[in-house]
């Protein structure tokens, strides 16, 4: 029996598990995939407090390193299930189920990709899924977006301040992002849209060198030199096995706020995987420590 079960080893579970442990709780972090989340895709890190810079492995390192000395439990397991029997909880997982008082979900957000051949080797070499996180890296340089929501609008004002060049392709005749934003970019003479159109290929074996695109409407093939391509097409919340324990909202995203509890009584959520506007390292860290402390607080109350 542990005292809090955390699902998932992103900054987000990582932050809960070193403030959980700190208050002398016994804690166990699960991750079915890459320790330290979607951060260790990032090549460098610029807008962490306290640190000029930093990998995202080194981050991803670093936190690892921090909790496992404090005494936290690592398993490389799928979670399927969380059983809720009251004042436990039942963790279930493809090898088995572990018991504990209460369980933090931190499972994170997965950036939606093209689905093109050679796109994951490409990540970090010219391929972003964040120009928040990226974009300084390419300053001065030509760039594309692929998208056409918000996500993608925005990205694409951003790049545009520091970019020489900035391509947004989006495979509608139309933008479905605010129009405020279209107005914006329409009035940045570094931005020029691609319209109707699709990416068939990824130029570049060891970096990114171009596109090669495919108007929809008569399937012309043209080809784009761009030193980045910053990806927006969406994301998707791994929230499927809580859906019942924990409750989503329209996007699948567990619909808690920023206390951080869900709907079930000593089940807490913790980063990108919870309803909020903003997704960035340091909301997930600060989700971490207020679901690990309201579930020391549960705790506590049993």
């Amino acid at each position: 029996m542990y005292d809090i079960i955390i699902i998932g080893a992103g900054p987000a579970g990582l932050t809960a598990a070193l403030y959980a442990l700190r208050a002398d709780k016994s804690v166990l972090v699960l991750e079915k995939g890459t320790f330290g989340g979607q951060i260790t895709y990032s090549p460098q890190i610029e807008n962490y407090p306290g640190f000029a810079q930093m990998s995202g492995n080194e981050f991803a390192e670093k936190l690892i390193d921090q909790v496992l000395g404090q005494g936290a439990e690592i398993e490389m397991e799928t979670v399927t299930a969380i059983r809720d029997n009251g004042a436990t909880k039942t963790v279930v997982t493809e090898e088995g189920e572990h018991e504990a008082k209460a369980v933090i979900i931190a499972t994170g957000v997965k950036h939606r990709q093209i689905g093109l051949p050679n796109e994951n080797e490409l990540v970090g070499e010219g391929i972003s899924y964040c120009a928040v996180c990226d974009g300084a890296f390419f300053k001065g340089q030509t760039v594309a977006v692929l998208g056409g929501g918000n996500s993608a609008l925005q990205e694409a004002v951003l790049l545009s301040e520091g970019c020489k060049k900035v391509y947004v392709i989006q495979n509608l005749d139309y933008f479905t992002g605010e129009a405020r934003l279209v107005e914006k970019l329409k009035t940045k003479d570094n931005v020029e849209f691609i319209m109707g159109t699709v990416i068939s290929e990824l130029i570049g074996d060891k970096s990114l060198e171009g596109l090669k695109l495919v108007k929809e409407s008569d399937k012309s093939e043209t080809e784009l030199k761009v030193d980045g391509l910053f990806v927006a097409i969406g994301l998707i919340p791994n929230n499927g096995a809580f859906a019942e324990i924990a409750g989503l909202d329209d996007w699948g995203y567990i619909n808690s706020d920023e206390s951080c509890v869900t709907k079930t009584a000593g089940v807490f959520v913790a980063g990108d995987c919870r309803k909020k506007q903003i997704r960035q390292i340091t909301t997930a860290t600060a989700d971490g420590s207020v679901a690990a402390l309201a579930a020391c607080r549960y705790i506590d109350s049993l």
